[in-house]
């Protein structure tokens, strides 16, 4: 075996004498170990230049948005690089107070006006008066070109002002509703008793967010009654910073002659998906091909497309006001289909409840057995209606048997 090659870096290690007892304490060994490395104390010039233009944008855009605009929303977009607001004037100072004396004044001798022109022309009850739109229109357009004209006052928020991400030029937030609309469509419901369809039409919200935001305040107002605390600050926080659709109040008199405005439209028409596909239907040049017929083209049971919108009684009450007939006439008409529409919806009610009621339910463990009474005449003379019990086990269907004629004997028309 070859003798071990000592290292130069380390001190040879002294050999006790024979004269030194075994007992003697060794010394110190020192190691030349080699100095650290001196890392570059120079600044990297990158991160000082993010750095500085992340202070400029707090010191311009970013002071902007510390403190949002009142009834504004406080995004991205509404700013350009230096913080200027981009759709303010150029006499725009933020925080200045409007002058309102001449506004109200204005609008206390418009609404005098047509509460005069209201009297003298009585309208019938439950119908708009057009004299008082027409004023309303007219006040909104004077309105509008005396702000226009005045670059002290902010304009209104246009479709720039809506978009939250910069580098996103086709995302537009979409408004939501305010709370005091929330509270009007829900009294609407439950203290006035208005079916959703009504509610719908009135603030011109679709039948399902009417559904939702009356579910949502009950159980909002059943958690007050119960103590529950609610995050009110978080939601007014983001009623603030988000587009809302406002609630205009038309009992009032500063609002007469105003219509709600819309938040979304009501009567759009869902796509059926019997109707993606693409058919081609041989008709007769004498014939009239209807809405009704296009919708058994595609499917026997699929209803025309007057009859599946949300909303088909506007569409009814269009046409009478195009064929002439008077408000009393279409107020009448309009009265019966709701009557007969009440009916048809409580004998269903009724319906439903006798069929539970005729049920027995015995709750078990794992399972709840139903049990029904039973007819045996109620299979029919050939044992093969459907009312009967065990129709669909054991019994072939016709097609199935010899002699039967398998294919179309007719066209329908």
């Amino acid at each position: 075996m070859p003798p071990r090659i000592r290292s130069s870096k380390f001190a040879s290690l002294p050999r006790p004498s024979p004269s030194q007892p075994q007992c003697a304490r060794p010394q110190t060994i020192t190691h030349n170990v080699p100095s650290s490395r001196h890392f570059s104390q120079t600044p990297c010039q990158q991160v000082t230049l993010r750095r500085r233009k992340f202070y400029e944008w707090l010191n311009g855009p970013g002071k902007q948005l510390k403190e949002p605009l009142p009834a504004s929303t406080n995004y991205l977009g509404a700013y350009d690089k230096y913080g200027n607001l981009v759709r303010a004037g150029p006499g725009y100072q933020r925080g200045a107070a409007k002058p309102q004396e001449a506004g109200e004044t204005k609008l206390t001798e418009t609404t005098n006006e047509a509460a005069a022109s209201t009297e003298e022309t009585k309208t019938p009850e439950g119908q708009e008066s057009l004299e008082a739109l027409e004023d309303a229109a007219r006040q909104e357009q004077a309105e509008k070109k005396d702000d226009a004209q005045d670059d002290s006052v902010l304009p209104p928020e246009t479709q720039e002002d809506l978009r939250p991400f910069p580098l996103n030029q086709y995302f537009r937030s979409q408004p939501v509703l305010s709370e005091d609309l929330r509270e009007a469509i829900f009294q609407r419901v439950k203290r006035d008793g208005a079916t959703v369809s009504l509610a719908s039409v009135e603030f011109g919200v679709s039948n399902e967010r009417v559904g939702a935001v009356v579910r949502l305040k009950q159980m909002e107002k059943e958690w007050i009654a119960q103590g529950k605390t609610l995050a009110m600050p978080y939601s007014k926080a983001l009623l603030e910073m988000l587009p809302t659709t406002p609630y205009i109040d038309t009992s009032e008199p500063a609002n007469r002659g105003k219509r709600p405005i819309v938040h979304e439209p009501i009567n759009d028409l869902i796509v059926h998906p019997a109707t993606r596909q693409q058919l081609w239907v041989p008709v007769a040049e004498s014939r009239h091909f209807t809405r009704e017929d296009a919708g058994k083209a595609f499917d026997n049971s699929l209803l025309p497309a007057d009859e599946r919108i949300p909303h088909p009684e506007l569409v009814k009450a269009e046409r009478e006001l195009a064929s002439g007939l008077s408000f009393e006439e279409r107020r009448k008409l309009a009265e019966e289909r709701f009557a007969v529409e009440t009916a048809q919806k409580k004998s269903e009610e009724e319906a439903k409840q006798a069929e539970i009621r005729a049920q027995k339910v015995v709750p078990q463990r794992r399972w709840d057995f139903v049990f029904k009474d039973i007819s045996v005449e109620s299979a029919g003379r050939n044992g093969r209606d459907a009312r009967g019990v065990g129709w669909r086990y054991g019994l072939p269907h016709q097609d199935r048997k010899k002699g039967q004629v398998k294919i179309p004997t007719k066209v329908e028309a």
